[in-house]
């Protein structure tokens, strides 16, 4: 593991911007829709401002026993097992790869649908309906992840991160200038909105649950924040600089998922589509929604190593230590490649091939299960509680030693206890949402 970063406040901001601004930011039109004006808006405030007091706790985990000048935690794990030890890491293990893979497979389906709308965006844009397989997408999208991920962790990621939150941006302000506009047409009287089907009012509480599941989730980059802070310099303090990224991460998100999701609901209403630059959301002008779906397909390439890398790292590392003598797991080799001028690089022949497989498993996966979302959805409300509210509160409770039955205590509970519930809720309707899916699943077609 490098110990020699380099890593700043903008850096570590762009990692988070990457991890936290996923292409959900599109669909949050649609979870305000669930909502409602009043109940939408209020969530994603509350849940950012629970993400940021959280991570504000985490960020002093990195080090232990003292935040400043303790022994680094180069991972969530590590943490968990300096602060807490015993069964807590295998339970954190458990919640955060399992999260993790779950994202690099959801990632892979949800890039390979927005390479589909490009290719075909005059099927989709125009009047004739679409039958089309993102098989291929998916397979042009696992190739460029086997050469991106043998980028040897996260401290070589900086740039690819900026790449990737540019992209993010770019495509949610394309998303919001394209709802404005409809929101204008339809208050001019130059386009009509339909009305939503009538639901029972089981359906509309199951997506509520699938609503609040998908907020919740948009905010959990816990996963994946230790590594984060991993990457920074330790003057001025990594904690002190990881909590600067945090706010700007995290307000940056904020602002971008309310404005998208509250002018797309203003635009759709009750039929504010799960995607707004997909083929039911905006159908022009056609240049447009390609600039934005090539925006998603880059940002997620970017994303996809933000949440592999600690995956890579983890195996990795668990390798080297239990078979330190094993030179295909510990030794790197040196390459010279002729026609490039001499040009040499060093190769470990266990990551090139364990990367590999996991690339080539992950996108099968996402063949095999095209509505993956859902499960998704699913492992994000299950993590959210543990990852992003549980330890990073039992870690600070350990650290500050604050007595059980203390108002800080107790507090500190509370919030924790609330936060389970609504993960149990979201599970729940994540559930019913895979329920739904496995009723009309076909293995490698996604009709669009």
């Amino acid at each position: 593991i490098c110990v020699c970063n380099a890593g700043t406040w903008v850096t570590a901001s762009a990692h988070i911007i990457t991890a936290v601004i996923g292409s959900g930011v599109l669909s949050l039109a649609w979870a305000i829709a669930q909502l409602g004006w009043v109940a939408g808006p209020a969530t994603l405030i509350i849940f950012s401002l629970i993400t940021l007091f959280t991570s504000t706790l985490l960020a002093d985990a990195y080090r232990h026993p003292d935040p400043v000048t303790g022994q680094r935690n180069y991972t969530y794990m590590d943490a968990v097992r300096a602060h807490l030890g015993g069964l807590k890491v295998r339970f954190c293990g458990v919640a955060q790869y399992s999260n993790l893979v779950g994202v690099t497979v959801g990632y892979t389906i949800t890039a390979s649908i927005s390479m589909e709308m490009v290719r075909g965006s005059k099927c989709f844009h125009g009047k004739d309906k679409c039958h089309a397989s993102t098989t291929l997408d998916m397979v042009v999208f696992g190739c460029i992840q086997l050469i991106l991920c043998q980028v040897p962790n996260f401290h070589n990621l900086s740039r690819l991160s900026i790449l990737a939150a540019v992209m993010s941006l770019t495509y949610s302000l394309i998303g919001l200038g394209l709802s404005i506009v409809k929101v204008a047409s339809v208050n001019e009287g130059g386009e009509t909105r339909t009305t939503s089907a009538t639901v029972s009012e089981a359906q509309r509480l199951w997506r509520i649950f699938q609503a609040i599941g998908d907020i919740a989730f948009a905010y959990a980059y816990s996963t994946v924040l230790i590594e984060i802070q991993d990457t920074l310099k330790s003057s001025p303090a990594e904690n002190k600089t990881m909590k600067r990224a945090s706010l700007v991460g995290i307000s940056t998100t904020t602002i971008f998922y309310l404005l998208c999701g509250c002018v797309g609901y203003a635009a759709f209403g009750e039929d504010a589509p799960g995607d707004l630059l997909s083929g039911t959301g905006f159908n022009h002008p056609v240049w447009l929604l390609n600039v934005a779906n090539v925006c998603v397909a880059i940002h997620l390439i970017g994303a996809y190593q933000v949440f592999a890398q600690p995956i890579f790292s983890f195996v990795e590392t668990s390798c080297r230590q239990r078979w330190p003598e094993v030179k295909f797991v510990s030794t790197d080799h040196q390459i010279t490649i002729p026609f490039l001028g001499g040009m040499s690089f060093h190769v470990n022949w266990f990551r090139v091939v364990w990367r590999s497989a996991y690339v080539a498993v992950t996108t099968v996966l996402a063949m095999v299960l095209p509505f993956f979302n859902v499960f998704l959805g699913l492992i994000g409300a299950v993590s959210f509680w543990p990852l992003t509210v549980y330890f990073p509160i039992e870690m600070y409770i350990a650290r500050a030693k604050i007595p059980k039955f203390s108002v800080s205590w107790m507090c500190l509970q509370a919030l924790s206890f609330v936060c389970l519930l609504i993960s149990l809720i979201a599970a729940a309707g994540s559930v019913e949402g895979l329920v739904q899916s496995l009723k009309t699943y076909h293995p490698f077609k996604n009709e669009a």
